[in-house]
């Protein structure tokens, strides 16, 4: 074989171990990435499943407190203790919010702050804080609701999740209330 035939094939194997390195190095990238958005969408949907919880645990006992000062409702706690309850649940709601704004994508945050102000609502009523009749208790309680639903399509689009949790197929469900007593 004659030089130029050797110069050939070197500069073949070194353009095959070339090309081999960067179809390597594209490829690993791509792990790479596809490996940080799995790490990402796991870590915003375990924040946005546990604000969803906060707020509806916060509800929750908003409704006790609610029921016990109106008297709907008998409870075993005093009142000092539920309103330290709520006090919890409001911190832990706020911490799980700020996982919100450090995660979510511009409609959740959106979201998350549109149902903060939804169940701050429900919270002003069932400490006193904000006036209202059992009709605008339970009205309060519906947009809290509804608040959670809009949240739950916005982090929904953002996980890239399909479909809706609204809408034709899921049909406006109203709250779950006890039937009239009986004398």
């Amino acid at each position: 074989m004659d030089t130029g035939g050797q110069w050939i094939t070197i500069a073949a194997v070194l353009l095959g171990a070339l090309s081999t390195h960067l179809t390597n190095f594209v490829m690993e990238r791509s792990r790479h990435r596809r490996e940080l958005l799995t790490r990402w969408d796991n870590r915003k949907l375990d924040a946005y499943a546990g604000y969803v919880d906060r707020v509806r645990a916060g509800i929750f006992l908003a409704v006790q407190l609610y029921e016990h000062r109106t008297g709907l409702r008998e409870s075993n706690h005093s009142e000092t203790a539920m309103l330290e309850e709520m006090a919890e649940a409001k911190r832990l709601r706020g911490r799980s919010f700020e996982q919100i704004m450090l995660l979510g994508g511009d409609e959740v945050v959106e979201a998350a702050h549109e149902l903060n102000v939804r169940v701050m609502a429900v919270d002003w009523q069932a400490t006193g804080e904000a006036d209202g009749s059992l009709e605008e208790w339970r009205q309060r309680n519906r947009d809290a609701f509804r608040g959670i639903n809009d949240f739950h399509d916005a982090a929904r689009t953002d996980l890239g999740v399909r479909g809706k949790v609204t809408g034709g197929s899921h049909p406006e469900r109203d709250l779950l209330l006890p039937g009239a007593r009986r004398s």
